[in-house]
């Protein structure tokens, strides 16, 4: 249960008022005036409102020097009601500003050095000291919590911006997952329902194979889309962590390496000779890592179906200590090409130009993301290739290290 503000200040109240009458009855030992009915309800005038000090720090400090110094002229023993002052001090020095906080402490100062000044055995230089020293120590403290509740304060705002502009970017890093996932599935399509037409009359099986390509493509392509779409409705990380769509049917996984031959075979389908390599020893990596590498070649071969239409691309996929590496080549035309292939045998030129659109711009951004480091561009033997390095391990993309074995 969360004990309210209030409710402790008023038991801080009720504490320093107790203390106060108990020590009160010291005061004729003391040889001060003992106390009497008016000294008690100054006592309680003095520590009681305490118990308001953060909703009126200021107005409950006069309320409380006043008393304090009617107290004291009354002859009372100034100690026994020296406790509300000072907390109405440490109150207003954590709340105010500067200015107005050093005022209320040199009142509390003035106060106790009157004090001393009407007693008639007490040594000033003592008092002086004590009035002095422990109103600025009140003062520090205050002003060091109001300090500190003010870097608390900026902290949390900046968290907060912190976290709006990471789901605004984890929004656009969606946003690319869906134009990626779409793009691809709806070239395929179109590209099958080109060629279904084309052949309805004269080649019937083409036509079937064509239309349960379509069919099997735009089944994976919704079941895509539903899972993006229930990401960016989720309200809170419950909602986005939910693995069961609304009937109870489980969410699909996302793809990885592992589903390259499928996409491979799709790419086929649509007409371009695709040839998939691995080497090494495939291994279970991040599922970031996979998806970051099969999202780029998923891009690459759309790129292949929309610009290169008829060239044979190959997919190499290549499993080393540190770092998998996947290359995408096709020997044909591309319109990203550059007119310039005098560049040097076999070198992937690592630039993008304006017009790529946003497919390679998302390549880019993935590989940064997970610490790789990706080259896009023509052959100077004709074609054009991305190669994409991504570390598999924390050393690995801590070092930067991209390098074959």
């Amino acid at each position: 249960m969360r004990i309210r503000p209030l409710a402790v200040d008023a038991l801080i109240a009720g504490a320093l008022t107790t203390v106060a009458v108990l020590l009160g009855q010291e005061s004729a030992k003391q040889g001060w005036v003992e106390l009497d009915a008016v000294g008690h309800v100054l006592v309680a005038l003095v520590s009681l409102p305490v118990a308001v000090r953060s909703k009126a720090p200021l107005a409950v400090l006069l309320v409380v020097d006043v008393a304090w110094f009617v107290y004291v002229t009354l002859g009372y023993w100034p100690v026994v009601g020296t406790f509300g002052p000072m907390l109405c001090v440490y109150t207003v020095a954590s709340l105010r500003p500067p200015r107005t906080s050093l005022a209320c402490t040199a009142l509390m100062a003035a106060l106790w050095i009157y004090a001393g000044a009407i007693s008639e055995d007490s040594s000033m230089p003592s008092v002086v000291g004590q009035a002095v020293g422990f109103s600025l120590v009140l003062w520090r403290f205050g002003h060091v919590a109001r300090r500190s509740a003010e870097l608390a304060r900026q902290l949390k705002r900046e968290q907060d911006q912190r976290a709006r502009r990471e789901v605004a970017e984890e929004r656009g890093r969606i946003a690319r997952e869906l134009h990626d996932v779409v793009a691809h599935h709806m070239s395929v399509i179109s590209v099958q329902a080109g060629l279904a037409t084309f052949v309805f009359g004269s080649d019937p099986a083409t036509a079937r194979a064509a239309l349960g390509t379509i069919s099997g493509t735009s089944s994976e392509a919704l079941e895509e889309l539903r899972r993006m779409l229930r990401v960016l409705r989720a309200e809170n990380a419950e909602n986005a962590e939910d693995t069961e769509d609304g009937d109870g049917t489980p969410a699909a996984p996302m793809p990885g390496l592992g589903r390259l031959d499928e996409m491979v075979e799709r790419v086929r389908g649509g007409g371009v000779p695709v040839e998939l390599r691995v080497t090494g020893t495939p291994r279970p990596l991040a599922p970031g890592v996979e998806l970051c590498a099969y999202r780029v070649v998923q891009e690459a071969l759309t790129n292949v179906l929309k610009h290169a239409r008829g060239a044979a691309a190959t997919v190499e996929l290549a499993y080393q200590r540190w770092h998998i590496e996947v290359t995408v080549i096709n020997d044909g035309h591309d319109e990203h090409e550059g007119n310039d292939g005098n560049d040097g045998e076999g070198v992937i030129q690592d630039r993008v130009r304006t017009g790529s659109g946003h497919g390679l711009i998302g390549m880019r951004e993935r590989a940064k993301l997970y610490g790789g480091a990706i080259s896009i561009g023509p052959l100077s033997e004709g074609g054009f290739a991305v190669r994409l390095t991504l570390p598999t391990s924390a050393q690995a993309a801590a070092r930067g290290d991209d390098a074959t074995e």
